[in-house]
């Protein structure tokens, strides 16, 4: 697999994984000649640099007919999350420790832990802490994007 950072080095391919970016979000793919429109860049320039995207596994391709469609796959950028998180929250004061305790000591009969108000609150921020998480890896993409 090619170096990550290479390949989103250039700004061309930036702003082509920008335009996936925004088609994913609609979970829609794009035509190269939509992409070709809205970049005003000729069709042999794009088409390289999809190949390049697609070769560092950070598109995927439809083909239909003569047609290529194309969708983002953002999890090798991931990797250069995981590279600039450190760095972003080098400021970060404080430690952030995690301490796992046996909770199985309350279990009721049926073996639930929590009560089911407590089990369905739970259940809302795990769905919360998620999205969060996904919307923070969606946002370093971003400025790594964009700088």
């Amino acid at each position: 697999m090619p170096d990550i950072f290479n390949v989103i080095a250039d700004a061309t391919r930036r702003d082509i994984l920008l335009i996936l970016l925004e088609r994913y979000r609609q979970e829609k793919e794009i035509s190269v000649s939509e992409i070709v429109a809205k970049l005003e860049l000729s069709q042999p320039t794009v088409s390289k640099h999809l190949k390049v995207l697609r070769e560092a596994e950070l598109v995927s391709v439809r083909e239909e007919g003569q047609h290529r469609f194309y969708t983002l796959c953002y999890e090798p950028l991931e990797y250069v999350e995981d590279f600039i998180v450190p760095f972003l929250s080098a400021d970060f004061d404080g430690d952030v420790t995690v301490e796992f305790r046996d909770i199985t000591e309350g279990e009721d009969a049926e073996g639930h832990v929590l009560s089911e108000g407590v089990e369905t609150a739970a259940a809302s921020l795990g769905r919360v802490a998620a999205e969060a998480g996904h919307q923070v890896r969606e946002l370093v993409a971003r400025f790594r994007l964009r700088s």
